[in-house]
Formats: structure tokens, sequence, C-alpha cells
């Protein structure tokens, strides 16, 4: 049925064409006497006419007004809005108000009439936050309502929700600043009330009107100023190249709005020449609120306590530990240790100190004529602290004096230690008064909500007043959970710190200290190096004990989200046997989950009513009772479960997943041929009844109640034998011809059968051991039937004997033929001819439903298959096994379709793959293999069944299918990639499952008891269509039903449509579809394409509109297509005050496009992501969770789970599937609960869309802090006090990344984007207004996980530069030889490195695995992985993300990063993986490969083998995994004909000459001043920093040439500095050679090349006089390479960081010239490695094994696929 039931629209010349009909977008508002399926809900029309009731309100001046107008035609004139924002807000209002109103319970008695209470309480919940913003400024709300119960009361009310809906409608990028609405709403909302009441305007005497009366008026008077200030403040940014604190993002413009100067200085109308507006230096307002500085310190600032708590534990940890007693307890007896311990609180006070110094360091700029306090308080924080600092030391050096002076803990030491706890006891109040709000959280929130000035002035100390983050406390029971949790995580790390770190540590740190007179290697500057090696030697400890509470974290969160995970019974049913166990239950239990219980009119959600629910819920779970045998005696249960079951098979059909075999195989077929029991699909059935007939052989003498008890105690196996039984007597009366002796002769013996059933006399009557040769007869004659042209004497003859074994010889007594004769068993005329010979009728060879019954019949006579691999496609049985495990977890019931709430999808989409094209399908890469080819091959089952589904579709020959279904082939390969298509299919599922439940909820017995029957008649007509011919090798095909005749679409009665309408709306917002269509894209064309074919889903876009003298307009476009007239019809437009995009560009897009989202909630769903039916059926029962209280607030954001469907691609797709899917399980559901820390992180959560709509949307947007836009809508969520859920029993398919490229740089981008965040104002305010336990769980799961991730990384730097300086200073060699704890000396130092082996952050990915798929395969998947090199890869990835993390920190230059979504088949050239990897991961890796090698050259402890080994051989790994990994999960990357090429690449790339303007993949120096962009934003620390820790590389230099022979041990400066001089010369030497060779390489080459003999025979002659006259070796002209070679780079790098200084000198030609060389040598460093393996034979091949194991071991053709044998 088409949407609008309207005569055919005809075109035509003149007076004859037919006027166009307005387009609408959902329902026909503007003619509610259209014929649409949605006009009919009375609601619908009642939420219309209340708009409708303008009254005696004063009309516009100027304006016509028509009777057809309403109270949003009247705001919209009134206020200047523009008429297609007035429409669009329209029919979102009355579709909310619609769809609130049908979910009345009890229904109104009046539908077409308004209910006030819908009005009030959408009105209270959408204008909730102005109502706490006018609070919070102490300002009176301008929502006026009178106080009676009257027609105005409603019309006011609908005033104020209108006018808020309109300005959020049109206030474009302003609706990213919540409280900026606010502002304006509140100025508009008091005009709008002068309007109502009468009000004269004092300047004209006139009836009040606007400043905003004129078109286009509230959008160039109100939103355009504010606008173009933010998009000023943007241009100041230089495209977020600029420090943030010196221009205003988003943020700062909103939080303008949280005080009341705002009033004073913007007022209203809008001041224009306000300094607000004003962007010009010296008038502009700074930043608000915050100011996001770039340093480390950021993450002590935001998570003070956290450090606090670590660095004072620590010292207490010392301080016992150096007691030397055996348990800590001891320690802590003796005075002199509890007085030690008090030094904790002078600590303290000087962390409190610094912690002052960094808020007046990072936010004095806050500090202005009007937020004079916070200067004020800035410097009293800081004179406080040292105050506390000084007055502790005083108070702990008279303890010490007086004890001292007394020599003993005298009465007068005991008095002054108890002063200083008096002291401490002020000093730890707050923490005190922190503590008892903490236990009493309701106490805490009442404080922080309750605008009274008192609370103000008491809290000012502690922090500034926001309008954000007040009231975050959980409830008591919450509270309690994470506490818990938290303590026993605390207890572990520090009691394992204390054993296993800082004790064992002191014996080492005694025998160094107490080392006398040792003898240096070197020159020593300091006078003993002992102090400094100990510190290094703890500097790592120290690392490790800072970060391994994320270790311990993990590990509780495994066992904790496992323990969670088994309570909610996730993983019951894994696999298609566990679905085959309980498949009765689960027939009940979809019908009790998916259809929606009868409610009774005074039915509420009572505790009984909860406890009935529940109850029922666990008798399904476990099996109690037989919930199934309510199911057979309802007729209708069972048949509605049979439409819901067979609609998801024939969509697994539809998508490929399942052939027509497997199809058959699973459906539930309706119930016909008399049949008594549930016909269960197949392959339940299977082998059931064989395993019947050999017990009824077995128990021939039994009685019939014990053998029949027997085949009873299986349910398949009853069902089975009584179908059987039921389909042979009603197939042999059908064959055989009605009114014939024959028929007679059937239906007498079938009647005895019976009525030897019925009175148990079966087992006596009939010889049991028969039944195997009546079984043998029947599946003969099945098979005849069965044949394309069956044979009638054939027949004849097996019904003869079927006759003879079952007349004759089967009864126990025989009969004479006297007595058959007279029971009606033999013919009375034996003379006439042979039984059956004439009578036989064969069904027409059309009728498909017969012949499918047949196949069935046979199937379950003949199968003696367990069938536990049906359906063969492991995705389907995943899907099916999740979709019935989920029906047996806890989840709401389902609200029948029309009271469920309404919700959106929107997806936000750029210039991605919509469809794949036929070219870039069938076009090969460089090694012969096209995308189809590798599709066919991963998915070579899905590839069958899409070829047998195009040959029932009418394809002749396979070799034609790219000419005549070439459409066909384009989408089965989109939907396996990661396309618009497939996202666009998968959400439109939603669409389909809620017109079919609308079905289910609103049919009658009657339909749907004949509706099945009539699916079977009606696929049976259908068929007559879909014949491919009748030969024998067709007809099994072509006897299948079509997909789409047996579908239950064929039942719906069209008011289907308008249920699923009102409900649902899918909003794609294609940014720039507009341009696409002008410059003909194919993409446009194929958006267009998927609108034709998807009825509600909605295209969203921006058009630019080019008026001339560079001019432009930007609107903001609603698209559908229209099926009637069969185009393309805009739907809305409304004009923008500027271009879309002045932030970051997703939440932008998303921003413009959620205006056209309806409903009470919005699913966000991402381009890469996929949904499947079965799933679709539960989204009523996930929105009913917004109505639940989890603790003490309802949900705002739901989480839902994810499926990584990329897994299969690759093994590296394989890890970051595993990786990903124990975070979006296992991880998020922990974060909820117990932890209550869930935010959002990215798709395909759904959110409360008028909750988030009012307060800033559902994402941010600032211009790079802003760079992870989906995780600041779960910051902003908490802080807002709203509420994140997470829901496991429904699911959405994602894709990831699969190569190891895409992968990197989708790492470096979350990696950036968490350096930003540590910056933000979200993450700082969430660090402080957390509880401690939730700031604990908020840091180790988001900017936490990053920092420790880069620590580790520094800490194996640090660990062994200290063990290189130990070496090269000679302290371990004396101390080896002196101390006699030399051993602990050697091994304590690796102690932390059993961290790094990884395998606790492994654990999620275990537990998860053992929770979904058992123990011995998730054991069994996480030993392959190790075998197919995963810790290479995910050590690989720590490096990844500790890099972008440390200098996105460091110096910014975050940005997105688009990491591509295509297949990865193709292999990247050495040179790409170069440029991408060299200073991320090669740089690093050669720098610890060198220390490595220096330090095993010269370190005693190298003479004993394994400790060198076990010290360093998680080190070499690390090297080794930074190096390898680029080309170990490249495809062919161990080619060797390919790395040659490479190599020639490469130096070409190198030597590349032609300027700095070609492309980086072409010319090494563009991508060498690329490299060095984040050096041109960073500040000066940042600067001085690199140069700090640059200085590093000059310390090789000066270890080791005191080591060399030719230095003869002296330790003199002298040595050194001779060995700067040879460095000076070296360069002086190339400065020359560079030289000539600009100046004569052309013209004069013989100078040239007699200027490189000079340098070739001088260097010779040196190193010949070395060796002659010196002791000088070879070993040291290798040695001093490894000096000098480092200081070169060292030099290159505080060059560059220097650049604005030196590139206009002499000296940056140099520099360049030099880095170029420096960047061959690491080259060909690496490529050695490579260089070896691609020679070595085998590697190769082992190497496809790695990357392709999974793809192999389904029996995949990979070495075809990387041979390119593509025939």
């Amino acid at each position: 049925m088409n949407l609008r039931q309207r005569p055919p629209f005809t075109r035509g010349r003149g007076d004859h064409a037919r006027p166009r009909i307005e387009p609408y977008n959902i329902i026909p508002i503007h003619n509610l006497l259209a014929d649409h399926p949605s006009l009919r809900y009375p609601e619908v029309r009642a939420a219309s006419a209340a708009l409708r009731a303008v009254g005696d309100l004063p009309l516009p001046p100027f304006m016509p007004w028509g009777d057809n107008k309403d109270l949003m035609d009247w705001l919209g004139q009134f206020f200047g809005f523009q008429d297609d924002n007035v429409k669009n807000q329209r029919e979102n209002l009355v579709l909310h108000l619609a769809n609130a109103q049908m979910r009345i319970h009890p229904p109104l008695a009046t539908p077409d009439r308004l209910d006030y209470g819908v009005l009030r309480q959408f009105r209270q919940k959408l204008l909730k936050n102005y109502s706490s913003w006018c609070s919070y400024l102490g300002k009176k709300s301008q929502v006026k309502l009178p106080r009676r119960q009257s027609p105005e009361l409603s019309r006011r009310e609908l005033l104020y929700v209108c006018l808020y809906l309109l300005i959020w409608g049109e206030a474009a990028n302003l609706r990213f600043a919540p409280e900026c609405l606010c502002y304006i709403y509140h100025h508009m909302a008091m005009e709008m009330n002068y309007i109502v009441d009468g009000h004269i305007d004092e300047n004209t005497g006139q009836a009040y009107v606007p400043f905003t009366f004129k078109q286009f008026g509230f959008l160039d008077k109100v939103v355009t100023p504010i606008y173009n200030t933010i998009r000023d403040e943007v241009k100041r940014s230089r495209n977020g190249t600029a420090p943030h604190s010196a221009w205003r993002n988003y943020d700062d413009i909103n939080e303008y709005f949280w005080t009341r100067k705002c009033f004073r200085r913007l007022k209203w109308p809008l001041d224009l020449s306000s300094a607000f507006l004003d962007t010009t230096v010296g008038r502009r307002v700074g930043k608000t609120g915050f100011v996001e500085q770039r340093t480390f310190w950021n993450i002590f600032r935001s998570f003070d306590r956290l450090w606090v708590l670590l660095i004072l534990f620590f010292q207490a940890a010392v301080i016992v530990a150096w007691q030397g007693t055996d348990y800590p307890w001891q320690a802590l007896e003796k005075r002199d240790v509890q007085v030690q311990l008090l030094t904790i609180f002078i600590t303290w006070a000087g962390l409190r100190f610094i912690q002052s110094i960094l808020d007046a360091g990072t936010q004095y700029s806050l500090v202005s004529r009007d937020t004079m306090w916070i200067g004020v308080r800035m410097v009293l924080k800081s004179i406080v602290a040292v105050t506390w600092a000084v007055v502790f030391g005083v108070f702990y050096a008279r303890i010490w004096r007086q004890r001292n002076s007394d020599r003993r803990w005298s009465y007068e030491a005991n008095q002054r230690i108890f002063t200083f706890l008096e002291a401490a006891l002020v000093f730890v109040a707050p923490e005190l008064l922190a503590l008892v709000l903490f236990i009493l959280p309701w106490l805490r929130n009442v404080i922080e909500k309750t605008n009274w000035p008192i609370f103000y002035l008491l809290t000012w100390w502690f922090h500034t007043r926001i309008f954000v983050g007040r009231g975050l406390r959980e409830g008591l029971i919450n509270n309690i959970k994470y506490t818990l949790f938290w303590i026993a995580v605390l207890a572990s790390k520090f009691v394992f710190s204390y054993a296993f770190q800082i004790r064992p540590l002191l014996g080492p740190t005694r025998a160094l200290l107490n080392i006398k007179n040792a003898k240096y290697k070197w020159r020593e500057f300091f006078g003993s190096t002992n102090e400094l090696a100990t510190v290094l030697l703890w500097i790592p400890v120290v690392l490790i004990y800072l970060v391994d509470l994320q270790i311990w974290y993990t590990i509780y969160s495994a066992i904790v989200g496992g323990t969670v995970g088994l309570f909610s019974h996730i993983g019951e049913i894994r696999n298609i046997k566990q679905l085959r166990l309980r498949f009765q239950f689960f027939a009940s239990a979809m019908q009790f989950n998916l259809m929606p219980e009868i409610q009774t009119i005074d039915d509420t959600a009572t505790l009984v009513h909860k406890l009935r629910n529940a109850i029922h819920r666990i008798k399904l779970r476990y099996g109690l009772g037989s919930p199934y045998k309510k199911i057979e005696s309802s007729q209708v249960d069972a048949t509605r479960f049979a439409l819901i079951w067979n609609e998801i098979i024939i969509t697994l059909r539809e998508e490929d997943f399942v052939s027509d075999h497997e199809l058959e195989l699973m459906e539930l077929p309706p119930n016909c041929w008399d049949i008594k029991v549930i016909r269960w699909p197949c392959f339940l059935l299977c082998n059931e009844l064989l395993l019947a007939l050999s017990h009824a052989s077995e128990l021939a003498d039994a009685p019939d109640g014990w053998v029949w008890f027997r085949i009873c105690k299986n349910e398949y196996r009853r069902c089975a034998v009584i179908e059987a039984y039921d389909s042979i007597k009603y197939l042999l009366l059908e064959i055989i011809k009605y009114d014939t002796e024959e028929h007679s002769i059937v239906t007498a013996l079938f009647h005895d059968i019976d009525d030897c059933i019925h009175f148990e006399k079966f087992t006596k009557a009939y010889k049991m051991t028969l039944l195997p040769r009546i079984h043998e007869k029947l599946v003969s004659l099945i098979e005849l039937l069965l044949r394309p042209e069956p044979d009638l004497r054939d027949i004849v003859n097996v019904l003869q004997a079927l006759y003879e074994v079952s007349v004759r010889e089967f009864p126990r007594v025989k009969k004479r033929t006297e007595q058959l004769m007279q029971e009606g068993l033999a013919p009375t005329n034996p003379d006439t001819g042979l039984l059956f010979e004439n009578v036989i009728e064969f069904p027409d060879i059309q009728d498909a439903f017969f012949y499918r019954q047949l196949r069935r019949l046979q199937t379950i006579l003949t199968s003696r298959d367990s069938m536990q691999y049906v359906p063969r496609n492991k995705e389907a049985r995943r899907r099916i096994a999740f979709f019935s495990n989920s029906l047996f977890m806890n989840m709401p019931r389902a609200p029948q379709v029309e009271k469920m709430m309404a919700f959106s999808v929107l997806t936000p989409y750029y210039d991605e793959e919509v469809l794949f094209g036929k070219e870039s399908l069938r076009s090969p890469n460089e090694d012969g293999v096209s995308t189809i080819f590798y599709l066919q091959r991963i998915y070579d089952d899905e590839w069958e069944n899409f070829m047998e589904r195009m040959r029932k579709e009418g394809m002749q020959d396979e070799e034609e299918i790219w000419n005549t279904k070439s459409r066909e082939i384009r989408q089965w390969a989109s939907y396996r990639g990661q396309t618009l298509s497939r996202t666009v299919r998968g959400m439109m599922y939603y669409y389909k499952a809620l017109k079919m439940l609308s079905f289910l909820d609103s049919a009658s017995e009657v339909d749907i008891r004949h509706g099945s029957q009539e699916i079977a008649s009606l696929g049976s007509l259908n068929q007559n269509n879909h014949l491919n011919g009748l030969s024998s090798g067709m007809l099994q095909t072509s006897r299948n039903l079509h997909r789409s005749s047996s579908s239950v679409t064929l039942l719906f009665k069209g008011h289907e449509l308008g249920a699923a309408l009102m409900k649902f709306t899918y909003v794609v917002t294609c940014q720039v579809y507009g341009s696409q269509k002008k410059k003909g894209d194919r993409r446009a064309e194929e958006i267009l394409n998927l609108m034709k074919h998807n009825e509600a889903l909605r295209i969203a876009y921006v058009d630019e509109v080019y008026l001339g003298r560079n001019e432009v307009e930007y609107y903001s476009v609603l698209v559908k297509y229209d099926q009637q007239l069969k185009e393309e019809v805009e739907i809305y437009r409304i004009k923008l005050p500027g271009p879309l995009k002045l932030g970051e560009g997703k939440p932008e897009n998303q921003n413009h496009a959620i205006i056209f989202t309806r409903g009470e909630a919005v699913q966000t769903i991402d381009m890469n992501q996929d949904n499947y039916f079965e799933e679709a059926l539960k989204m009523r029962n996930l929105l009913e969770e917004f109505k639940e209280n989890y603790g003490i607030r309802k949900p705002t954001i739901l989480g839902v789970r994810e499926n990584i469907f990329t897994g299969s691609v690759s093994s590296l797709a394989w890890f970051m599937s595993a990786q990903e899917t124990s975070f979006v399980t296992l991880g998020q559901r922990v974060l909820a609960d117990p932890l209550k820390v869930r935010m959002h992180y990215g798709h395909p959560d759904v959110f409360d869309r008028f909750w988030f709509l009012s307060r800033g949307g559902i994402s941010k947007a600032s211009k790079v802090i802003n760079i992870s836009e989906d995780i600041f809508a779960g910051f902003n969520c908490t802080l807002r006090g709203g509420n994140v859920t997470h829901h496991e029993y429904i699911q959405v398919g994602k894709g990831r990344d699969v190569g190891l490229n895409q992968i990197a740089m989708f790492e470096a981008k979350v990696a950036s984007g968490n350096g930003e965040q540590v910056l933000s104002r979200d993450v700082y305010r969430l660090g402080h207004r957390l509880d401690f336990f939730r700031m604990l769980s908020f840091f180790y799961t988001t900017v936490g996980f990053f920092f420790n991730n880069m620590i580790v990384v520094v800490m194996v730097f640090t660990f062994l530069w200290g063990r290189l300086y130990l070496a090269l200073s000679g302290v371990e060699e004396y101390a080896s030889r002196n101390a006699s704890n030399n051993k602990a000396l050697g091994s304590i130092l690796n102690q932390q490195f059993v961290i790094q082996l990884g395998l606790f952050t492994a654990l999620p990915m275990i537990v998860e695995n053992s929770l979904e798929h058992g123990f011995l395969p998730a054991v069994w998947d996480f030993v392959t992985m190790q075998l197919q090199l995963a810790s290479l890869f995910f050590t690989y990835s720590m490096g990844t993300r500790a890099h972008f993390f440390g200098r996105t920190i460091l110096h910014g230059g975050a940005k997105y990063r688009a990491t591509g979504r295509g297949f990865v088949v193709e292999r990247k050239s050495f040179g790409e993986n170069y440029r991408l990897y060299s200073r991320s991961h090669f740089v690093k890796a050669i720098e610890l490969g060198v220390i490595l090698v220096v330090y095993a050259s010269h370190s005693p402890v190298t003479k004993d083998t394994f400790v060198y080994i076990a010290m360093t051989i998680s080190s070499w790994f690390l090297v080794v995994s930074w190096i390898t990994s680029p080309f170990v999960f490249n495809p062919s990357g161990f080619d060797w004909l390919k790395t040659v090429y490479d190599f020639d690449d490469f130096m070409h790339w190198i030597w590349y000459n032609r300027g700095v303007f070609e492309k980086a993949d072409h010319s090494w120096e563009t991508w060498w001043y690329e490299e060095q962009d984040h050096l041109r934003t960073t500040g000066l620390w940042g600067k001085l920093l690199e140069i700090i820790l640059d200085l590093r590389f000059f310390f090789f230099q000066y270890g080791i040439v005191y080591q060399l022979r030719i230095a003869g041990g002296k330790t003199s400066i002298g040595v050194y500095l001779l060995s700067w001089i040879i460095m000076v010369a070296v360069v002086a030497i190339y400065i020359a050679i560079a030289y000539a060779k600009d100046k004569y390489a052309m013209n004069k080459h013989i100078y040239y090349r007699m200027m490189q003999l000079l340098v070739i025979l001088l260097t010779v002659l040196v190193i010949a006089m070395l060796l002659r006259f010196t002791r000088f070796t070879w070993f040291d002209l290798i040695t001093s390479l490894l000096a000098f070679i480092p200081t070169g780079w060292g030099l290159i790098q505080i060059a560059v960081v220097l650049r604005p200084f030196l590139q206009s000198t002499l000296v940056w030609s140099t520099v360049v010239s030099l880095a170029r060389l420096y960047d061959m040598m690491l080259g060909l460093i690496v490529m050695a490695p490579l260089a070896l393996l691609s020679w070595m034979p085998g590697f190769q091949s082992m190497q496809t094994r790695i990357l392709f194991n999974e793809a192999f071991s389904r029996g995949l053709q990979i070495s075809r696929i990387l041979t390119g044998k593509t025939s």
C-alpha cells in the first residue's frame, strides 16, 4: 500500500496539469483529511487541533492570517522564525504529543482531545534545564502559567513548548551552547508574555512587537551575531593550531551564560557592541570558566586525589620497609617509625601547594575585574598550603629535638606528638567532612543542588561554582558496590607493591649506598655516582608502582565482569546444540518477551505483577514445568511464534547466510495435513524418528504405555512420531483417489491402528519388529513421488508391497481374506485387477507447498545426521544462538507498537562508499586479486547461497552474471563491506520489524490461524512465476518457496505502515549530498536509490547556494523519495547563519540534522555499522528501559552491545575484533554496574532525545579539543546528572579497521583524542566532582589507560638508560666485585618487566570468551592468537598509543584521521610503512637496540648469559616487535622480488629533490617537514622539554669514549673534549664534500672526484696512523660509531626544534642533508631483517599462514589470492 492513497499524479500542459501537492515528512498535518495510515489515530488529530486553538490571541500586525494557521504560525510570524522551521517543529511536536497520549494507560475516554497531563509532563521535561538555569542564576522563570485548569492553561503550556522548539530548530551551531539557548528563550518567553498579556510598548505606544518581527528576524538578529562571534574565534584558532588558551570554543561561549553578568553586558535586544560579541584584541571577552593549557601536569591537576594517595602510601611503605622487619606491623610498633610516618603530612601539604601553583599557573587568565575572587582564592590556597607545610615541619622538628634532648620518648616528647596530631586533625577536617558526605550521598546531592547563598559561601574555598557537576552522587547501594570493588583493588595493589616492589629493592639500595671510594670509568663531576645510581635504580620501580593499579583494575574488572555476565545469563546458549535442548522453552520465551501482555484497564506494574513475571522467567530459563505445552495447546501462540521465527530465517536467506535447503530445515511450517502437534523445525527432529523405531523394535513385547513413555522422554521424538504418522496418513489418502475401494481400505487400516493406539493395545495387536520394513517401504514411496517424473508402476508396486506388509504380516493375529473383506481391509472383488493400479492421483507438479511438506516428511523419516552444524554459516549460527539466549535474559516486557516510545536513528555520512562500483570490485590489485574474488573466497558459503538465489530469480548462465545481475552482485559485496548501503539495510530492519509486530499486536485469532495457511497457499501460487524449468537437476530448487512469498508481509492490512511511520524514522545526514548531486557523483545516485527502496529513510544535507559576488547562503535541507511522484522531493529547507563546519566535522554534521529526527529517543549509528532483523524485534523492549530506575536516576543513555563483524577477514582483524569485543561487552558491563562511570564511546547507544536536546546535543564540536567527539556526550551527560546504562540482550553490528595501517591510524586518532581530553574542562570537572572511587573508575577507564600505557614505554627507556649508566660508569662492575648481594642487584632490576608480558591485559578477553563460548574454546583461541603473533601486534599497538598520546599532550597536533574502511588485500610498500612508522616506532626501537648492544658489550652482567637474557628479553621483544610488525602483518610482506623493488623506490624517495611542493609520498623533504608540524604549534615549554629529552643522545658519546682502548683508562675531561673535536672535523669534511658537489659536480666533474679521493686517502691515512702509533683498534672504530651517530641524531633533533632561528642561516641546509642521510641509514637498518627474511625460503608462506590462518581453517584458497591466480 502506498503511503498516500490519492489519484495518480498526471503530468500535462496548461490548465490540465494538476497542482503539485505540498510535500510532507511523515504525516500530512496540513491536510488531516488525506488518506494516510497514521491519520487514523485520534491522538494525531487531537494534538493538531490543540495547536490550532489560537483563540483570542493578538494577531501579528501587517501579516495575513488564515483559519488554517496555528500557534506555531503565530509564533513564527511574531518572532521571525522561518516557515520551514515552523513546519518541521509542528510535525515534531504533533508526533511527540500523539505518541505520548497513545501510551497513557488506561486509555483516555476522549482520545481525540489532547490530555493536559501529557502536555505538562512534556513541558517540564523540555524546560527542566531552563528552570535549573533560572534557579542557579537567581532569576525568575518566564514560564508563567494560570493557577486554574482552563483552555488558557493548555494554550500557554503549548506556547512555551513551541517557542523552545522553534528556537532550538533554528539555532544552528548555537545548539552546542544550551545555556545560551536558555538566555535567548528567557527573553523571548518574556516578550511572548508581553504579547499575550497585551503589554504596550513604552517607545511606540502601540501593542508590543518583538524586535525580531520580520522575515528571517530570529536568524538575522539573534543567531547570526552569536554565530559570527563563534566563527571569528575559530579563525583565531588557526584551524586548531593556536593554543586553546588563545581563543574561545563552544564551551567558553556557553559558560559565559553561567554568570549573571550576561544580563548586564549582553542585554536584550542583543547589544552588538558588547565585549562578548566583539572579537577584536583588547575588547574581547577571554576564556570563561576554564583555560585549557597544554601540559602533562593536567594529569596530576585533574586527578590530584589519586596521586596524593599513591605518593603518601609510597612514602609510608619506604619508611616501614627500611626498618628491615619481617612484617610491617612489627616496624609499626616502634615509636620512631610512628613519628617518621608523620612526615606524610608535610608531603601532603607540599602536594597541596603544588596543586595550588598548578591551578594558578594554568588558570591565571580567568582572573579579571569581574572574577577577582578567583585570583584571591588562588593566592590564599598557595599561602595556606605553604603555611601548613611550615607548621608541620616546625612541629615535626620540635618532636625530634625533645626526643634527642631526653634521649628517650619522654612525656614531653609524646605531648609534642599529640600537638602535631591535633594540627593534623584540623588539616584533614575537609577530608573527614567529605567522608561523611560520601557515606550520606543524598545529603551531598541536596547541598550541591540547592541554590542557597549560604552553601556557596561554604563551598567557595573548595571549587568554583559552576552550573554543571552538581549532585552527581549515586545511591547508597551503588556507593557500597563500587566502594567494595575499589577497596579490594587498592588492598591488592598496596600489599603487592610493599612485598614485591618496595621491600626487595631496599637491599640493593643499601649495597649501592655503602660502596665507598669506587673507581669510575669516566670523569665524575658530582663526587659520588652512588646516589645517582640509586635514583636510576628506583625510577623504573616508582614508575611501575604508579601504573600497576591499571593491571589490578583489569584483573578485578575481568572477575567482576565475568560474574555479572554469569548472573545476567550471558552465553547460556552458545551454539545450535544447546538451542536444540531449549528450543521448546525458547518458543515460550519469545512469546513472553516479544509479544505484549494483555493489559486490563486497572493493570499497573504492581509488586505482585513483577514477581509473577520474574517467576515465569525463571520457569522458562530453567525448564521448570512445561511452558511449551501451553504453546502447543494454543494454536494461535504457536502460529504467532512460527510467523516470527520464519521471518527471521527468511531474512537470513535474503542475506544469503542460509541456503534454500537450510531454510526448509529451519522453518516452522504452517499447521496442515491434520497434524496434531507443533511442527518443530526439521533440524530439531533429525534422527528422532529412527531412534523411536529402534526403541519400538527393542521393546517389541512391552506394553504400549512403556514404549510410549520411552518415546515421550524426548519432546522432539514424540512430535516426530506423531507428525510422521499424521503426515503418512494424510499423504496416502491424498494420492489415492477418493471414493475408490483402495481409499476405503487405507481409511479402514488407519482406523484400526488409531483404535489400537487409543485403547493401548498397539503392541499386542501388531508386530513391532516389522516397523523398520514398513519404514523402508514408505521412504521408497516418498523418493518415487519426489522424482521429476514419477513412474506410476513403481509407485503401484511400492504401495502393494506396503499393503502386504501392513495388512497381511504386520498384525500379530493372521486374518483370512474373508475376515479382511469383512473389516474393509481387502477388496470385495479380488478379480478386478491389482490393487492401486488405477487409483493413483499425482499432485500438481507446480504445487510447491505439497512438495515442500513431502520433503520435510522425507527428512524426518530418513535423517540420521545430528544437524549441529545447520546452518553451515558460522555467522548465522552465532546470530541465532545470541538471539535465542537473549530471550532468556532479563529485559522489560514489550508494549504494543502503538504504546511503545517513538525513536529515530541518525547516521552521519560524508563521502564514504555507498555501494561498491562494478569496476572497483573487478579490478585486480598488484597481486592480480580483485575485491570480488577475495570476498568469494572469504565468504564462500554465502557466495554459493547468493548464486542459488540468483538462479532462482532467473539467471540462466553464471558467466553472464555481471551483465544480468550486476546490481545484485554489487549489493552482495557491499553488504560484506563497511558501506552506507549495509548500514541503511540494517537500520531499516527496525521499520520491517515494527510493521510485523504491529500486525501481530492487532491480528485476531482468525487472522493468525488462517494467515499462516494463506502464506502457504499464496506461496504455492507465487511459485509458478519462479520456475526454472523441470529438468531433474532443477526441480528440487524450483519447488522451494520464493523468499518474499513466504513472508508475513502478505498478511498486512495497511495500518501497520502508519504505526511504523509514527514510531520510527531514519535520518542519514549526508553533508555533501547537494554538491555530489551537482557534480553528478555516482554516490548521489546510490543515495537516491536507497531512498527509493526505503520509505522511512530521509536524507539531510547542507545546500550551498551561490548568489554571486562571492556570497553564499547555506541551508539545512531534508529530502525523501515520494513513492507516488516517483521522484525526490524536498521537505524542509532551513537557512543557516553561515558555513556548517566551525568545529569538528562529524558532530557539526550530526547537529545540523538532529532537528529532523523524531520521537523520544535517538540512536546514533555510525557508517560502519549493521543491524539484524531479529535484534530489531527487541527494540521496543530496550526503549522501555527509559522508564526503569537504575540507582536513583532513570537512564538518559542506553548503552547497547556491539558485535564486531570484521573479525574473519584476517588474523589482524581477529585480534582487533577480540580486543574490541572484550571492551564493548565485559568492559562496558563493569563500567555501568557496579562502577557507574560508563560514558558514550561511540555508537550504537540510544539517547533520551528531549533530555539531550536541551543540554547541548549528542556530541561536542569544539575544534581539536573535542576530536573524540562521542565520549564528550558521556562526559556532558554525567556532569549534568544523567545516567548511562548498558544492556546486553540486544546487539548491533560494527565494523573495525582490518589492516595494520588502518588500525595504527585508528589507534593514533583515539590516543590523540585522549591526549586532548586530558586538557579538557570536562575531564577536570569529573576528576574533582565525582566521589573518590568513581573518580578512580573514571581515570583508569579513560585517559588513565593511555597515560599508563605511555608510562610503561617510558619505564622501558628509563630502565635501559639506567642500566647503561651503571655499566658505562663502572658502578655495576665495582658493585658486582665488592657487594655481597650482587645477585640481587642483577636480578631485582628486572622484576617489573613481569608486567610487560601483558598477560593480565588479555584476561578480560579470555574471561568474556569463556563466558560466551566456553572455557576450552577461549583458551584455544588465546593460544591460537599467540601462535599468530598477537603479542607482537599488541606490543606494537602499545607503542602507537604511547607515541601519539604523549606527543599530543606535549605539542598538540591531534587531527581526524580517515582510516578507510576497505578490505586489506593489497600490500603496502616499504616506503609507505617507513613514512607512517618511522618516528613512532622505528627510531625508538633502534634507540633501544643501540642501548642493548652497548650495554651487552660493556656490562659485567652479560658474562652470566642467563641473567642478561632474563634482564633484557622483554626489551629485545619490544625492539623486534616495533621493527618487524609492519612487515609481518603486511600481505606478501616477505616477497623477495617486491622487497627489491621496495628498496629501489625507497632510495628514489630519499634522494628525490624537487623542492617542498611535491607530495610527501614522492619527496623525502616534504615528508620530513610534515613530520615537524607538531613543533610549529607547540609552546615554549614543549620545545624546552623536547630539547631536554634530546640531550640523552649525547650520553652515548660521553660514556663510550672513555671505554675506548685509545683512551688508555684516562678519565680526564680532555678525552671527552677531543671526541667533540673529531665530531666537528667529521661534520666539516661532510660540509666540504657537499659544497664541492654543489659547485663542481655538474660542470667540473673531475674536481669533485679529486675532492672525494682526497678525503678517502686522508681518512685511510689517519686510521692507519692511529692503528700503528696508538692503542686504537678496529673494535674502537666500530664502538666509536655507536658513540658519534647518536650524537649526530641528537643535534639534528635539537636543530629541528630551533628551526625558526636556524632556517634562515647557512646551517639549515647542512641539517637537512644530514637528516636525509640519517633517514636513509635508519631505513636500511629497518630493511636489513626484512631483506634477510624475504631471501630465506619458506618465510613468505609462513607469513601468509599467520596472516590468514582463520581463512585457511575454513578451507579458503588464500594461496591463490596472494599469487593472483584468479582463474
